[in-house]
C-alpha cells in the first residue's frame, strides 16, 4: 500500500492551491488525486476558447439534477470542471471575491474568523494585480489578476448603456463598493488563462514530495475508527494518509463520497447498508448556486462574434493571438458587466454576464445572427438543494436536486433582473445599434404572469454551486465541519471547497474557493 502523508481528493481550483502548498514543505509526501486528465489541450490555455472545451466536453462532467416543477419541469445541469485546474481551467476567468458583507454573514452565524476583515489579508496574499495596488489588493502573490487585452465594442456599449440607465462605473467589483458597471477584471496573464494550476501547481509538479494521479476516482474515505486513515481508488486500490485526508471534489462530489465513507445523515446511510463514521445529517444539504436568464437582442450591423470561429476570420484571430497574444481570442468573452441592488437589499443583489454574441439557452439552439446577450444573475438564493446518494456504488452518480427556485425571492429577484436588463437594451448606447430584441418576445415584460413563466423555462445555473458541507458550530445540526475546516466526528479529515459555504458568496466563486483552500493549508501549518 502506497503511503503519503497528506491525500488531496480533487485537482481543481483549491486542490491545486492545497498540493502546491503542502509540498512546500519538503518533510510532507502529498498525493493529489485527479479525476480528469492533465490541463495541457490548447483551448483550455487561450481564454476566447473556453467555449470550444465546454462543446467538446472532455474536460467537464455535467450533473444532471431532478426533473423540477420550478424550471417547467426541466432538469438543472451543472457544468464542473473535470481536470487539472478544475472549474479555473474551463471557466470564464472573472475574477470575483463577493461583497465584503458575505463574509461577515459568515461570522455573524457563528464563524468567528471568517470576516471579510480576515479574509481580505489571504485574497491580497494570492493576488498579483497588473493594474490595482491599493487597501484591497496585493501585487506578490502567485494568482495573476488583470484586464484582457482585448474589449469588444458590444461591451463597451453595454457599460455606456447601463450607466444611462443610472448605473454607475465601477472601475473595481472587488474595491471599496462592489455596485455599479464596468469591465470585469480575470484571472489571465501574458493574454493567456491563469488557472490555479498555472499559479500554484506548476511550480510545485517537480518536487520529489508530491505525486499527482490523474484519471483517477476515489471510491471512499477509509477510515479506522473514526480517523481517516487513506482511501479507496475505484480500482480497489487503497493509498495510506499519514496525518489528512483532504476533500477538494467540489459541492456536489464532495458530499457523495463523504456520505460513501461513512459520513453523513445516519438514517440515510443505514438504508444503503453503509456503516456509519459520524452522523451528520448537514451532509448533502443546504446546496446553493446562482441562477441566470437572458435577455438577447440582434444589432443592425454585423459587429458581434458571430462567425468569427470558423473559415478565414478563425484563422487570422489564431496568427494574431499566436503572434502577439492579442486580438479576440485574448477575450474572456464574458468582458463586461456589473451589480446592482434591485430589491433595495442594502447591497447588490443582481449580477449581469454580459456575452458580445447570441447564445443558445437551455433548449433553444442559438439564433444564427449577430447579437448580444445580457444575463441577469440573482446572487443570494434563498432556494435550497440537496446531494444524496442513489446507492452505495461509488460508480453511481449521486441523487441531485438543486432546488431551483423553491422560493419565491429568487423567482421575484430574477424578473426584476429581466426588465433591468430590457431597459438597459433600450438605452441609447445601445438603442442605436440594436435591431430588434428576441429574448423575451417583446411586450413580455408588461405581462407579469408571462415574464415569470419566462423566468422558469430559460433559468439556468452558471456553475457556482456550495454550502453541501457547511461550516458552522457543533450547536449547528447541519453543520459539517468547524471553522479550521475539520469535519465533525471525524479526525485527519478536512473540506476545502465551496462545500464549505454557509451562504453563496455575491459574484463568482473561483477567487473564494483558492481563498478558502490558502486557509485550508495555513490552518494545518498550524498558522491560522
Amino acid at each position: 500500500m502506497k503511503q503519503f502523508d497528506y491525500i488531496v481528493v480533487g485537482g481543481g481550483s483549491s486542490g491545486c492551491v492545497l498540493a502546491s502548498r503542502l509540498s512546500e514543505n519538503p518533510k510532507n509526501k502529498v498525493l493529489l488525486i485527479e479525476g480528469g486528465r492533465r490541463d495541457d489541450a490548447r483551448y483550455i490555455k487561450i481564454p476566447a476558447t473556453f467555449f470550444k472545451v465546454i462543446e467538446k466536453g472532455q474536460d467537464i462532467v455535467a450533473y444532471v439534477g431532478e426533473p423540477s416543477a420550478q424550471l417547467n419541469g426541466r432538469p438543472n445541469v451543472v457544468l464542473q470542471g473535470k481536470v487539472i485546474g478544475g472549474g479555473s481551467s474551463v471557466n470564464a476567468m472573472l475574477y470575483i471575491r463577493g461583497h465584503a458583507e458575505d463574509y461577515n454573514s459568515w461570522e455573524r452565524a457563528g464563524n468567528p474568523g471568517w470576516s471579510y476583515q480576515d479574509v481580505l489579508p489571504v485574497f491580497k496574499d494570492l493576488e498579483s494585480n497588473m493594474e490595482l495596488s491599493d487597501g484591497f489588493h496585493g501585487t506578490e502573490g502567485e494568482l495573476h489578476v488583470s484586464e484582457t487585452g482585448y474589449h469588444h465594442p458590444l461591451s463597451r456599449a453595454f457599460i455606456r448603456a447601463a450607466q444611462e440607465t443610472g448605473i454607475p462605473y465601477n472601475p473595481d467589483f472587488n474595491g471599496a463598493q462592489q455596485e455599479g458597471t464596468g469591465f470585469y477584471q480575470t484571472t489571465t496573464h501574458n493574454g493567456g488563462r491563469w488557472s490555479s494550476a498555472e499559479a500554484f501547481l506548476r511550480k510545485a509538479e517537480g518536487r520529489s514530495n508530491l505525486e499527482i494521479m490523474t484519471d483517477t476516482r476515489v471510491a471512499r474515505v477509509l477510515f479506522e475508527g473514526q480517523r481517516a486513515v487513506g482511501v479507496a481508488l475505484e480500482n480497489g486500490t487503497q493509498i495510506k494518509a499519514q496525518a489528512e485526508v483532504i476533500l477538494c471534489a467540489g459541492a456536489i462530489e464532495t458530499p457523495r463520497l463523504l456520505q460513501l465513507s461513512g459520513v453523513g445523515d445516519a438514517q440515510h446511510l443505514q438504508s444503503f447498508g453503509i456503516g456509519v463514521v459520524s452522523d451528520l445529517p448537514g451532509v448533502g444539504q443546504n446546496y446553493q448556486d446562482h441562477l441566470e436568464t437572458t435577455v438577447q437582442a440582434v444589432t443592425r450591423d454585423p459587429i458581434s462574434m458571430f462567425r468569427e470561429d470558423i473559415g478565414l476570420k478563425a484563422a487570422m484571430h489564431m496568427v494574431q493571438y499566436l503572434m502577439y497574444r492579442t486580438g479576440l481570442l485574448a477575450s474572456n468573452v464574458v468582458e463586461s458587466g456589473g451589480f446592482i441592488d434591485v430589491s433595495n437589499a442594502g447591497r447588490p443583489d443582481l449580477q449581469f454576464h454580459v456575452l458580445p454574441s447570441l447564445v443558445g439557452w437551455v433548449d433553444r439552439e442559438p439564433i444564427q445572427e449577430h447579437g448580444i446577450a445580457i444575463g441577469p444573475c440573482f446572487l443570494r438564493p434563498k432556494s435550497r438543494g440537496s446531494v444524496c446518494l442513489r446507492s452505495a456504488d461509488s460508480k453511481d452518480a449521486a441523487l441531485f436536486d438543486a432546488g431551483s427556485l423553491t422560493h419565491e425571492d429568487d423567482l421575484t429577484v430574477l424578473v426584476k433582473g429581466v426588465r433591468k436588463a430590457i431597459e438597459i437594451l433600450e438605452a441609447p448606447s445601445l438603442a442605436r445599434i440594436i435591431q430588434r430584441r428576441v429574448l423575451p418576445q417583446a411586450g413580455l415584460e408588461n405581462d407579469e404572469a408571462g415574464l415569470r413563466d419566462y423566468v422558469r423555462q430559460t433559468a439556468k445555473t452558471v456553475f457556482h454551486p456550495v454550502g453541501t458541507a457547511k461550516m458552522g458550530q457543533p450547536s449547528d445540526r447541519m453543520a459539517v465541519v468547524d471553522q479550521q475546516l475539520r469535519v465533525y466526528g471525524t479526525q485527519g479529515l478536512r473540506v476545502a471547497d465551496a462545500s464549505i459555504m454557509p451562504t453563496l458568496v455575491s459574484g463568482n466563486t473561483n477567487a473564494p474557493v483558492m481563498m478558502i483552500a490558502e486557509r485550508a493549508a495555513r490552518f494545518i501549518a498550524g498558522r491560522g
